[in-house]
């Protein structure tokens, strides 16, 4: 496994066009964030900035890659090899997909870090770390239900657009607007639940307890997301 994600971090800092999808995109678009702190927390709060940063990582950096990625492995039939190895069906993803869940990682603490410095310490670090771990549990369980329906890298580039761009949309309308009114559809939503941890844990405010249920639904997109990728997921290319 550790042999298999050495490989996949090779890969990515020889691939240019992952590199700059999954490291300087996302690490561009938030030093754009923290260094307009003031004018974004201006239209919801610095909890708000924390979650839009922390999904732009989750969304572009991991689990775009990692759809990329898994495709690309299938369509070299690299993964069919791999699985005529020792090491199991479980083995071979957690080696693929190690290397860039653990740079996402990375990313969105060097980055919340600044934000921090810049802004203003979080109310409840442990929390936020919580938050964080949930959301690239999801990002990652994500990727993985999309490789099931992704042919190739460039089809990556169309299966990935909606969960990329659906959970920043609810990240910021949530972290936005709150949720005081269509509370149930903006938890259930992916994504949703995960802002609203983010935004206890930076602005502070609501009891320990209560925000530990958030993670009910992001750990029930985890479910779903498993379930599908049993299913849908394939070793070889599609004929």
């Amino acid at each position: 496994m550790l042999t298999i994600a050495y490989g996949e971090l090779v890969q990515i800092f020889r691939n240019r066009l992952v590199l700059v999808t999954s490291l300087i995109v996302p690490a561009v678009v938030s030093g754009f964030f923290i260094y307009r702190h003031e004018v974004f927390a201006s239209l919801g709060s610095l909890g708000y900035i924390a979650a839009i940063v922390m999904f732009t990582v989750a969304a572009f950096g991991l689990y775009s890659t990692a759809v990329t990625t898994l495709a690309g492995r299938r369509q070299n039939l690299f993964l069919k090899r791999l699985r005529s190895t020792a090491i199991g069906d479980a083995g071979i993803l957690t080696g693929l997909l190690l290397p860039v869940t653990v740079l996402a990682l990375l990313q969105m603490t060097v980055i919340l870090t600044v934000l921090a410095i810049v802004a203003g310490l979080p109310a409840n670090p442990l929390l936020l770390v919580i938050a964080v771990l949930a959301t690239v549990v999801m990002m990652v369980a994500l990727s993985l239900a999309t490789a099931g329906l992704t042919n190739s890298p460039e089809h990556a580039q169309v299966t990935t657009l909606p969960v990329s761009l659906g959970v920043i949309a609810v990240s910021s309308w949530v972290g936005i607007t709150g949720t005081t009114d269509l509370t149930l559809l903006k938890r259930l939503l992916p994504g949703g639940a995960a802002t609203e941890l983010v935004l206890d844990a930076w602005n502070g405010g609501a009891p320990v307890s209560e925000s530990l249920i958030l993670l009910a639904p992001t750990l029930s997109w985890v479910i779903v997301s498993i379930s599908l990728a049993s299913r849908m997921f394939r070793w070889e290319p599609r004929r």
